[in-house]
């Protein structure tokens, strides 16, 4: 095989999966003034091997390869650096990304690593590669830069950089803001002040070229989209005039801010046209000022009661389990409270103890106990044990597979009718794992098998009312006809 003509710097990370886009990797690219025609972006997944990809990165004879390091890609990216670095000793590795820029010098990676950068890395990449290459400065000691806030309003936008492929079967990643104002305890944003803005003519600009080129899945990064409300209307405002089927839009907004004029917007979208992410995380007041998350809990769910009576907008709403100092019980009541607002998702997950997070920072309190391989989450505190976390974890896993699929609509309206959906749905969790040991890789017809099982061995119910309540579900999933009613099954 033919070797090409070197590529000086390649940017490149490990996806989570092939549909996700790197969106700081066009960031660096699209600021590398004259550098950028001498840069390539190489994206893989965490499938890949990290052997397979060390080769067809070294086939392009970097000079410099910048790579992007998150909490999912840590292992096989502590693989591809040593494999790097044991092949192409020369080679210059600059690490950037959330788990790099925080992580101290006793991570495992850090001595193949040759440069690590904390913060916003446009500039302070752009800085080094020019330095390196005209002049090849000295690496520093101590590996690291520290790259302070960018100015977002005179930074080059990186959508020109989106391919046809990427277009036609990815996420569109874009940015109209960065920066956080609030401090949760354990998210890596609450250091992301101060907030700032793109500038919107050439944003805009940018937009409609993606979608004049065929763009329709956009996801925005932006940490609170509803925080400034006359950002945030025209931004909407742009895509409702712009509409066509396909278009989707995904924002992540705080609970306990909807004023009328985002209303207005938002009941004039159709279905399957935006889904708002909105972290809740806890309704416990003790726990909310534990972690420094100040949260209007009457409003947040007065505001997601209206989203799922007048709108078509698909909530995808997040707690976290295994917060300091609360509850087994809070954390269940929580759960139903949310349940009972009917958002289509709650996504359940385990708190993770991230570099770089206050809660990372702060001394241990409450018997926090963590796992120290990534992605670093709770093993027990002094309201769980271990046995418990593990019995959470699951619970969040049966519940992407049942709550979260869309597969089971009316056992989820049946469990939100109960006293305590969280206390039955975890009698069904532990069931399940007892009866199968797996919490993956479990085929929907034998789902619905162990749901309806479960509900007659674990939950008690008669025959007839587990089948009843599975019936619509079971002929709705398309796997159920008259030769195989569900009640056979017992």
């Amino acid at each position: 095989m033919s070797s090409p003509p070197p590529t000086p710097i390649i940017l490149t990370t490990l996806n989570a999966r092939y549909r996700h886009t790197a969106f700081g990797l066009r960031c660096l690219k699209a600021n590398l003034g004259e550098l950028a025609d001498h840069c390539r972006i190489m994206e893989f997944d965490i499938h890949h091997r990290p052997l397979d990809i060390a080769e067809t990165i070294l086939h392009h004879h970097p000079v410099i390869v910048g790579i992007g390091v998150a909490v999912w890609n840590l292992e096989p990216v502590t693989q591809l650096l040593g494999l790097l670095k044991t092949l192409s000793p020369q080679t210059v590795l600059v690490l950037g990304g959330p788990e790099a820029g925080h992580a101290p010098s006793t991570a495992p990676w850090h001595t193949p690593a040759d440069l690590i950068i904390t913060g916003e890395g446009e500039v302070a990449f752009r800085d080094f590669c020019r330095e390196f290459l005209n002049n090849r400065t000295p690496l520093p000691a101590n590996k690291r830069i520290i790259a302070p806030p960018i100015d977002l309003a005179r930074s080059n936008l990186p959508y020109f950089l989106y391919d046809e492929n990427d277009l036609k079967n990815r996420f569109t990643y874009v940015e109209a803001s960065r920066g956080c104002p609030y401090g949760c305890s354990f998210c890596l944003s609450a250091d992301d002040a101060p907030i700032r803005t793109v500038s919107m003519e050439p944003f805009f600009a940018a937009m409609d070229d993606l979608l004049e080129r065929g763009a329709r899945q956009f996801k925005f990064v932006d940490r609170t989209f509803n925080l400034h409300t006359a950002t945030a209307t025209t931004i909407l405002d742009f895509f409702l005039q712009r509409w066509r089927p396909g278009l989707f839009l995904h924002f992540e907004m705080i609970p306990d801010r909807l004023p009328p004029p985002l209303k207005e917007r938002l009941i004039a979208f159709p279905k399957g046209g935006i889904q708002l992410e909105i972290g809740l995380q806890t309704f416990d007041p003790q726990t909310q000022k534990r972690i420094y998350r100040f949260q209007d809990n009457a409003e947040a769910e007065s505001n997601l009661a209206w989203l799922r009576t007048h709108t078509q907008v698909h909530l995808h709403t997040d707690l976290v389990f295994g917060l300091p100092g609360e509850s087994f019980a809070s954390m269940g009541g929580g759960f139903d409270r949310l349940l009972r607002l009917r958002p289509q998702e709650i996504q359940v997950g385990i708190l993770k103890r991230l570099h770089g997070t206050k809660l990372a920072r702060q001394e241990t309190t409450h018997a926090m106990v963590y796992n120290p391989f990534p992605p670093y989450e709770i093993l027990s505190n002094d309201q769980v044990d271990f046995a418990t976390t593990q019995r959470l974890r699951r619970f969040s896993r049966y519940w992407d597979l049942i709550g979260n699929s869309g597969r089971f609509p009316h056992f989820i309206d049946w469990l939100r009718g109960t006293p305590s959906p969280f206390a039955l749905f975890l009698q069904l969790s532990d069931w399940i794992f007892v009866t199968t040991g797996q919490t993956h890789q479990i085929a929907l017809p034998r789902l619905f098998k162990l749901v309806y099982q479960g509900l007659i061995e674990a939950v008690k119910l008669d025959p007839p009312q587990a089948h009843e309540i599975l019936e619509k579900d079971w002929y709705a999933s398309g796997h159920g006809d008259r030769h195989t009613p569900l009640g056979t099954w017992h």
